[in-house]
């Protein structure tokens, strides 16, 4: 299956490169990541729990950044094993465009395969799913660069509210400080 899309984030590109690269970013940002370790270097090792349809299942792989081309492009390459559940890889070749000082258009084209159990469930599930995690993934990641929308949403919110304003944002009030 393939998809792709574009986004645009308020965010010099040089913080949403760092943003991509971040380990705990990453955790944050792929749904249902357990765990995330690794370096851009070497590669992130990643335990992920998911429920596609009726199966859920825990996935423990890699993920590789490659054929990085600083601050511009790269591709993120993932692979997990599910156990029973089948396996589950896929990758993302992500551009990021300034559009002046404080504005990157990230554009990403996914390829997602699975195989086992989960193929089983036929390709309108599996599409469904592949498209939500895709879109999940570049929504935390602009929420984790971007910030509140509304300066005065986040320390007025209560209760749930107010933990995610904290979220939102977190990574770029990191290396802006």
């Amino acid at each position: 299956m393939q998809m792709s899309d574009t986004r645009e984030i308020k965010a010099p590109r040089e913080v949403v490169w760092a943003a991509i690269l971040d380990p705990e970013v990453l955790k944050q940002c792929v749904p249902g990541c357990t765990e995330m370790t690794g370096s851009p270097e070497d590669g992130f090792e990643a335990t992920v729990v998911q429920k596609v349809g009726p199966v859920k299942a825990t996935f423990k792989g890699q993920v590789v950044l490659s054929n990085r081309n600083e601050p511009e492009s790269l591709t993120l390459s993932g692979e997990g094993k599910g156990g029973a559940a089948g396996f589950a890889k896929g990758s993302a070749d992500v551009t990021l465009t300034a559009k002046g000082d404080e504005l990157t258009e990230l554009h990403y084209e996914v390829d997602a395969k699975v195989g086992g159990k989960l193929a089983q469930l036929g390709s309108r599930i599996i599409d469904g799913f592949a498209k939500k995690m895709a879109d999940q993934f570049f929504t935390n990641l602009q929420d984790a660069v971007e910030g509140p929308t509304d300066p005065e949403e986040a320390p007025e919110a209560e209760g749930e509210a107010a933990e995610e304003g904290k979220k939102k944002g977190w990574f770029k009030r990191m290396v802006s400080s």
